[in-house]
């Protein structure tokens, strides 16, 4: 069974920061996985935030770019979010994915608000 675990989320003012992780656990070789953070706000749709596949290539959301790093350390099958200069729309549940071929999935997500 394939688990994804992520932590870190919080309350924060804006300005702040924040380091999201997820862990991958189970019978799949997260290395050779895609991984992105989504983030699900209230009343909206789920949102693609950062990726990163398997060969290192780094995508970023448009109101993420310049705020927001994207990295993964493969030995311990976690993935990273670095979170800089958080502004309030930025607050949501923040969900990590693994994809590859015809397999996904999906964590429970971590809370992130920011707000003053």
């Amino acid at each position: 069974q394939v688990q994804l675990v992520e932590s870190g989320g919080g309350f924060v003012q804006p300005g702040g920061s924040l380091r999201l992780s997820c862990v991958v656990s189970g019978s799949i070789d997260s290395s050779v996985y895609d991984m992105a953070w989504y983030r699900q706000a209230p009343g909206k749709q789920r949102e693609l935030v950062a990726s990163l596949s398997a060969r290192g290539i780094v995508n970023y959301a448009d109101a993420a770019q310049g705020r927001f790093t994207i990295s993964r350390n493969n030995g311990i099958d976690t993935v990273y979010l670095q979170m800089n200069n958080l502004k309030p729309e930025d607050t949501g549940s923040y969900v990590c994915k693994a994809n590859r071929a015809q397999y996904t999935y999906w964590g429970q997500g971590t809370q992130v608000t920011v707000s003053s």
